[in-house]
């Protein structure tokens, strides 16, 4: 088989920073009618290539995060007094797990992007440790007393962002020697003799310090957002048989489902939905039924062509919802592995996609146990 790298965040969200105001620690003031927490725990907790997420709270806050100590995929640990006692705390809530590789970041940073991630993880992959920054531009003075008293030479210099991702093992051992005044996890990872690659920021990506960065926030949140809604319906009738196919899961069953393709009807209904959205037809249109080649061909390479399609036009699937309507075969004990298969071939978190059955009440074909109908609704949004 092969290796399996795996992937666990850590997210810092222990401060008592007040300056942004509000009343409150800036990581549970609202932004975009969530907290700042939420934003952040949501961009790692979906994204496709991280298995964990701990999530680091001041003592005192720990009781306002139950929903997120119910999630199978988070851990929720106490920190410390400084930021370097809080990323330890973190780091040891994976050791029983370990991962191969861990992300640490501010939670104060909620526009951290899917991108963003994926170069970080990328880096990994040729490097112990990878962070992102972006160059200095705006030329740098030295003051004195409100004056300018000098200049300094901006080449080479870099503003540096989180996340900041290291193998495991590693940054582990680097803070459990580290020095308390550290100013990040590159400073400790580069004093134990870590080699640290710089990959591209993201000016998005900004640390809420001020009340004028949660403006800037909230103009970014509101920045242009073209969200495509589409819904898929599709039928297939029961033939002889000994087995189903339904989003990709083979279940055993007493008949099979009649179709030029595969006849998966619940993969069928996803993939007219994104095509719906894009306003670009259906699956006939772009896999016609008379066209020989797709004889027996299986629903995965509809559901991929789909999702490019969606690529190629800058979107990338927000979440599916798809019922499933019949009397047999049972779908809930396959629900889960269905979502996870959809999931794979989207790209996206099983948790962005649900997959759930009905029956017709015995009315209609479905109720007459003479096929299975499937409808699904997505959203797409920027990639």
């Amino acid at each position: 088989m092969p290796f399996v790298t795996t992937t666990a965040a850590v997210l810092v969200a222990a401060g008592r920073g007040t300056r942004a105001g509000g009343g409150l620690p800036k990581q549970w003031r609202t932004l975009g009618g969530r907290t700042v927490a939420a934003h952040s725990i949501e961009a790692f907790r979906a994204h496709p290539r991280v298995d964990r997420v701990v999530l680091v709270l001041h003592p005192d806050d720990m009781g306002l995060a139950p929903g997120w100590q119910m999630l199978p995929d988070m851990d929720v640990v106490a920190g410390g007094d400084t930021r370097g006692e809080s990323v330890r705390a973190g780091l040891a809530a994976l050791a029983e797990t370990a991962p191969d590789q861990v992300l640490i970041h501010d939670v104060a940073r909620p526009l951290v992007t899917s991108d963003l991630i994926d170069r970080v993880i990328g880096a990994l992959a040729d490097t112990q440790g990878a962070a992102p920054a972006l160059p200095v531009v705006d030329a740098l003075w030295v003051g004195e007393d409100g004056r300018v008293a000098g200049t300094q030479d901006r080449t080479g210099l870099w503003r540096a962002q989180t996340p900041q991702g290291f193998h495991y093992g590693a940054i582990r051992d680097a803070h459990a020697s580290a020095d308390a005044d550290a100013p990040d996890d590159v400073a400790v990872a580069r004093a134990a003799g870590l080699d640290v690659s710089i990959v591209e920021g993201d000016e998005r990506n900004l640390k809420i310090t001020g009340p004028a960065d949660f403006e800037r926030a909230e103009h970014l949140l509101r920045g242009p957002m073209d969200i495509r809604v589409g819904n898929g319906f599709d039928v297939h009738a029961f033939i002889e048989g000994d087995r189903v196919i339904l989003c990709g899961i083979e279940i055993p069953h007493d008949r099979a489902l009649s179709g030029h393709s595969d006849a998966d009807v619940g993969m069928h209904a996803v993939t007219d939905a994104i095509y719906g959205a894009l306003a670009a037809g259906d699956i006939g249109r772009h896999f016609p039924p008379s066209d020989p080649q797709w004889k027996g061909a299986e629903s995965h390479i509809f559901l991929s062509h789909a999702r490019d399609l969606a690529a190629q036009h800058g979107f990338k699937l927000g979440n599916a919802d798809l019922t499933l309507i019949c009397e047999a075969p049972k779908i809930g004990p396959h629900a889960d592995e269905m979502s996870e298969r959809l999931a794979e071939i989207l790209g996206a978190h099983p948790s962005r996609i649900s997959v759930k059955a009905t029956t017709s009440e015995k009315l209609g074909f479905p109720g007459r146990q003479e096929g299975i109908a499937a409808i699904a609704t997505v959203s797409l949004v920027p990639a």
